[in-house]
C-alpha cells in the first residue's frame, strides 16, 4: 500500500494541467541548515538555473543557535532572482513555487504590525535542554503516560499508545517556545493580548511572500514541532493545555500541495503562485518518489535523517523513531517514521576546519588509502546523541589516539562514525516498525562520499540507491507545486523523471565489522553524559 486513499488510481491525474502550467517551469526553493538553494524546473525535472547562498547562524551563547529573520529574507530573495536569471528565463514564465524547510526552527511576530519579536530559533538551539529534562520527568508527564497506557490495555488505540510514549525533545519547538515565554515578556503580553503569531519558516516566508494576506503551515511542518497530533490530524489538545500554550498562536493547517496564494507582486513584479509548503525531509522523501509503503530514504546533510513510509498509519517507538506527516494531497495522507543522528555533514566541515583536508570530496580517497582506523575512534556529538541513545549532554570525541595516529586514521574514523550511526538507526527501524523494506534510496551532500556508502551498505544488508542529482529537498518542493498546478499530471510520471546514479551493493559480512562497531559503541558509553559532570 503506498497511502493512496481506497479505490484511487495511481495512474489518475491528481490535478488538470493547463496550457500555460504546461509551457512554463516551476521553482524548488530548499531553505536548509547550511544552504539556501533554488532551482529552476522544466518538465522533464532537469534543471535550468540554480542558485545559492550559505544559511547564517547566529550563536549568542554557547548551545544557542538562531538566524537573524531580515538576512534570511534578503537571501530567500535573491537565490530566487538569481536563479531565474540564470535559467534566462522571465519571471512571468514561473508557474509555481514549492518551498522546502529546514523544520522546528521557528519565529513569534506581532500580529498588528508583521514585527518579528526575536530571532529564529533553530531546531539545533539547546536552550531548553533544562525545560526538557524537567518537563520529562515531571510529575504530569509521568500521570500522562500511565493514565494513557491504561486506556490503551482497554481499548488498544494506537493513538493512547502512542500519547504513553511521547517525550519532549530539544529538536522540537514546542519546549523551546516555553523558554521564549519564560524569558521574554514582550512575547508573554503579545500571547496574553492575542496579538502573537508563531511560525515555522514556511509560516514565516508565506507571511512576507503574501506580505501578511496569508497565514498557514502545511502538514508535514506542523507534525514536527511537537504540537501535532498524526492520529488526529491537527493541533494537539493534549499538549498545549498541557504546557498552557493557546492554540490561537498556532497557525491553520492547510495540504502539502496547496494553493496557499500569490507572491505579492511588488517582490518579483509578477504574482508568482505559491502551491507547496513542505519540510525538507519530508520533500526529499517525495523527491525520491518514495511512494510506497516499506520505502526508505537516508538523507546525510548537515545531520542524518532516517525516513520510511509507513502509508496511512502513524507509528510511534520506544527506540525513537516518531510519527510525521509526509504529505497530504487531497483525500491523500502519507505517514513517515523518522529518527536522526545530528552531526554528519557537520563533523567533515569541521575537520576541514581543522585542515585535515582541503575539500570533503578528498576524504573517500583518505579512508580508502588505509585498511583501518588502527583502533582509533569518533563519536560525532556536537549537539549531544540522539536516538537510540537521546543523551543531550554527550560530548564529541576522538579515542584510541596514538602516536602513529595521521590525519587519514581520524578522517577515515569520522567516515566510520557516520556508517555506524546509520546501522544503528537501522536496527531500530527493523526492530520497531514492522514493515518490511522495498527500497532504500540516499541523498545529501554526505551521500557523494563513496566510503560511507559502500560501508552502510554492508553494515545494513541493503542496497541503496544514489540518484543522479541530491538536492532532494529542492526537487520534491518543486514536484508538490508542479502536481499542484498541472505541470506533471501525477506521482507516476514523477517515478519515470527519477534519475539513479548509483546502486550499492553490500559487499562484506556484518562479521567483518562487528569488532569495530563494538569498540565505537563502547566509546560512545565513555562520551555520554559529559556535560553533566561536575
Amino acid at each position: 500500500m503506498s497511502g493512496l486513499p481506497v479505490g484511487s488510481d495511481p495512474r489518475r491525474p491528481e490535478r488538470s494541467a493547463p496550457d500555460s502550467a504546461r509551457g512554463g517551469l516551476v521553482l524548488g526553493l530548499d531553505v536548509g541548515s547550511s544552504v539556501i538553494r533554488c532551482h529552476v524546473y522544466d518538465r522533464a525535472a532537469r534543471v535550468r538555473g540554480s542558485s545559492a547562498q550559505k544559511v547564517e547562524n547566529v550563536y549568542p551563547q554557547i548551545g544557542w543557535v538562531e538566524i537573524d529573520p531580515d538576512v534570511l529574507w534578503a537571501q530567500f530573495v535573491t537565490v530566487i532572482k538569481d536563479a531565474v536569471k540564470a535559467a534566462g528565463v522571465q519571471m512571468d514564465q514561473i508557474v509555481g513555487l514549492g518551498i522546502s524547510t529546514q523544520r522546528a526552527t521557528f519565529i513569534t511576530w506581532n500580529k498588528k504590525t508583521g514585527n518579528h519579536f526575536h530571532n529564529f530559533i533553530s531546531w539545533q538551539d539547546l536552550r531548553a535542554i533544562e525545560l526538557v529534562k524537567s518537563w520529562n520527568r515531571s510529575l504530569l508527564m509521568k500521570l500522562m503516560h500511565s493514565s494513557c497506557r491504561l486506556l490503551h490495555f482497554f481499548t488498544r488505540s494506537k493513538r493512547l499508545l502512542a500519547a504513553s510514549r511521547f517525550t519532549f525533545s530539544t529538536q522540537q519547538a514546542s519546549l523551546r517556545l516555553i523558554w521564549i515565554l519564560e524569558n521574554m515578556t514582550e512575547v508573554r503580553k503579545a500571547v496574553e493580548e492575542d496579538n502573537c503569531c508563531f511560525g515555522t519558516i514556511d509560516t514565516w516566508l508565506l507571511h512576507k511572500l503574501t506580505k501578511g494576506s496569508a497565514y498557514a503551515t502545511d502538514f508535514s511542518n506542523a507534525s514536527t514541532t511537537g504540537f501535532f497530533d498524526p492520529f488526529q490530524m491537527g493541533w494537539s489538545r493534549l499538549i498545549t493545555s498541557m504546557v498552557s500554550i493557546p492554540r490561537s498562536i498556532l497557525p491553520p493547517v492547510k495540504d502539502t500541495s496547496h494553493n496557499f496564494g500569490s507572491v505579492d507582486e511588488e517582490i518579483f513584479g509578477v504574482p508568482i503562485p505559491i502551491v507547496a509548503l513542505v519540510g525538507d525531509q519530508q520533500s526529499a522523501m517525495f523527491g525520491e518518489c518514495c511512494f510506497q509503503t516499506g520505502d526508505v530514504k537516508l538523507t546525510m546533510g548537515t545531520g542524518t535523517f532516517l525516513d520510511v513510509n509507513t502509508g496511512n498509519d502513524p507509528q510511534y517507538t520506544v527506540g525513537g523513531f516518531y510519527p510525521l506527516i509526509g504529505w497530504k494531497i487531497g483525500q491523500e495522507v502519507v505517514c513517515l517514521a523518522e529518527s536522526n543522528a545530528g552531526d554528519t555533514g557537520n563533523a567533515i566541515k569541521w575537520a576541514q576546519q581543522l585542515d585535515l583536508f582541503t575539500d570533503a570530496a578528498e576524504t573517500e580517497k583518505m579512508a580508502k588509502s588505509l585498511d583501518d582506523s588502527e583502533g582509533v575512534y569518533f563519536v560525532p556529538s556536537f549537539s549531544g546523541l540522539q536516538a537510540p541513545l537521546n543523551d543531550p549532554c554527550a560530548c564529541a570525541s576522538f579515542m584510541g589516539l596514538k602516536p602513529s595516529t595521521s590525519k587519514q586514521h581520524l578522517v577515515r574514523a569520522i567516515l566510520e562514525s557516520i556508517a555506524f550511526r546509520n546501522k544503528q538507526l537501522y536496527e531500530i527501524m527493523q526492530k520497531e516498525i514492522q514493515i518490511p523494506v522495498t527500497n532504500v534510496r540516499a541523498d545529501g551532500g554526505v551521500c557523494k562520499n563513496g566510503f560511507v556508502m559502500q560501508m552502510t551498505s554492508d553494515l545494513i544488508n541493503e542496497n541503496i540507491d544514489r540518484p543522479a542529482h541530491f538536492d532532494m529537498s529542492c526537487l520534491g518542493a518543486a514536484t508538490l507545486a508542479g502536481l499542484a498546478v498541472g505541470f506533471w499530471a501525477d506521482k507516476e510520471e514523477l517515478k519515470k523523471l527519477r534519475q539513479s546514479e548509483k546502486v550499492f551493493k553490500p559487499q562484506k559480512e556484518w562479521q567483518e565489522y562487528e569488532p569495530s562497531m563494538e569498540n565505537w559503541v563502547r566509546a560512545v558509553k565513555r562520551s555520554m553524559n559529559w556535560y553533566n559532570q561536575t
